[in-house]
């Protein structure tokens, strides 16, 4: 496992994720999709953790929610102690570069652009100065083993790699909270279990929030908690971690009635 620094100064207060009776319908052709219909769950400030649900379910609304890429018909989401359901479009934009970091199953990297300018970019964007930029995402990519790919465009890494390239740019700005999205859902088995190992020990060395979601059983297993939702309402949460494969099935199921 390559070595997680814990830099992290910034983690969340109290509770890391709060949502409160959260709604979202989406328009269908003559009529409304109820995506949310009153989701309420609450995630540790610091640990691995996931939500995990059947397709249709609500987690990905949930997390595009969480992170601030839409907004709720109704209820309250509020994370490191502030609402950001009610935050203005551009503190929406702060929030999401500097106290938020996203992973992506497609990795989200911009084929133009190295690996290291991938990382880079969201300082660029911000007006960092580059040389603290630079020296900023070449320790992440050491950190993360890789350091020797920061030439290379994503066409040219593996699968792992560019997952690898992507945590990296999310951690740029030391944000409390990793919101991973399907993350190993095109990687194959052998990265997958590195990546989720990977994501638990940013998580515990860094002291900062990893919230997954997935609908991966396996995956799920190897967070601290698993909140399961079903049919846009959180069924109930439990301690996943060190659970055999069949004590996992059994407490989801039981939760995804």
């Amino acid at each position: 496992m390559v070595g997680i620094q814990s830099p992290n100064t910034n983690q969340l207060v109290g509770h890391g994720v709060e949502v409160v009776d959260v709604q979202k319908h989406y328009p269908h052709g003559d009529h409304t999709i109820a995506a949310l219909r009153g989701a309420t769950l609450s995630v540790p400030s610091c640990g691995f953790h996931a939500i995990m649900g059947a397709s249709g379910s609500g987690k990905s609304t949930l997390l595009h929610l969480i992170a601030g890429l839409d907004r709720p018909d109704s209820g309250t989401i509020t994370v490191a102690g502030s609402r950001i359901d009610s935050l203005c479009e551009n503190d929406l934009t702060m929030y999401r570069r500097r106290k938020l970091g996203i992973v992506f199953q497609h990795f989200n990297l911009l084929p133009t652009l190295t690996a290291l300018d991938n990382v880079k970019l969201p300082g660029v964007l911000d007006g960092k100065p580059d040389g603290e930029v630079h020296e900023r995402a070449m320790s992440l990519l050491r950190e993360l083993g890789v350091a020797s790919r920061a030439d290379h465009r994503p066409e040219a890494l593996s699968g792992g790699e560019q997952q690898r390239v992507a945590i990296a740019r999310a951690l740029l700005f030391d944000p409390p909270l990793i919101l991973a999205d399907e993350p190993t859902g095109n990687l194959d088995s052998m990265s997958s279990e590195r990546l989720w190992a990977l994501l638990e020990d940013i998580a515990r060395v860094r002291e900062l929030l990893v919230l997954m979601v997935t609908h991966e059983p396996l995956a799920a297993s190897h967070c601290q908690t698993t909140t399961v939702l079903r049919d846009g309402i959180v069924a109930g949460s439990f301690a996943s971690h060190g659970l055999t494969p069949n004590e996992f099935a059994l407490r989801a199921s039981e939760l995804g009635r």
